[in-house]
């Protein structure tokens, strides 16, 4: 078994929202490990994901930390860098289609506002992520990914992007005060100018 940290604690981005990301690494099932606290993947697993350029494998393969080694070697070190990411824009749609989802659920009157806005935060992120690592082979993983890309960062507000990554929170933790209407309006007010964003991206990749 191979144990390793990875996420915002590695890249020392550690604020009131951030958790421990672990990842666990096994042979088989392994009954003992809780995965409310692991991400939990065989080893081959993890070995597809490499060769396949997966952007979690270039997560993992950037900023994981090794914990524990049963066998007294770095598993993920060993695997050398990923191969080349090369599903940008499969994925970058992917993204692009959750966000208009979640978009069209609250300007319709989701009952669940707040999981709504988590899914655009994830789609937001998730889409600069993979713009950045496919087109400008850039490994780029926080939070604020979007907002990282230099002249192809996404425009938007502060305290729109700051509503998101709340709803993130509150939606997967737990943790933080309900969304109120007028934050809601707020973010949908920004709604175009991420579809143009997107597109415009799109085009590149």
């Amino acid at each position: 078994m191979h144990v390793y940290a990875f996420g915002s604690i590695c890249r020392g981005e550690i604020d009131y929202g951030s958790d421990i990301d672990l990842l666990a690494i096994v042979e088989r099932f392994a009954p003992e490990l809780d995965p409310a606290k692991f991400s939990i993947y065989s080893y081959s697993r993890i070995e597809t994901l490499w060769h396949d350029g997966n952007p979690f494998a270039w997560h993992l393969a950037t900023e994981a930390k090794l914990l524990f080694s049963s066998t007294g070697d770095d598993f993920l070190k060993s695997l050398d860098k990923p191969n080349r990411y090369s599903q940008a824009a499969r994925d970058c749609q992917k993204f692009q289609r959750l966000f208009r989802g979640a978009r069209m659920a609250l300007e319709t009157g989701t009952k669940s506002p707040v999981f709504e806005l988590s899914t655009i935060f994830l789609a937001v992120r998730n889409f600069a992520t993979c713009y950045a690592l496919g087109q400008q082979s850039v490994c780029e993983f926080s939070r604020s990914s979007p907002l990282r890309l230099g002249a192809k960062s996404l425009t938007m507000s502060d305290n729109a992007f700051s509503i998101l990554e709340d709803s993130r929170i509150l939606s997967t933790r737990g943790h933080g005060t309900m969304i109120e209407k007028d934050e809601v309006a707020s973010v949908l007010k920004e709604a175009n100018a991420i579809n143009r964003w997107m597109d415009k991206l799109l085009k590149e990749v």
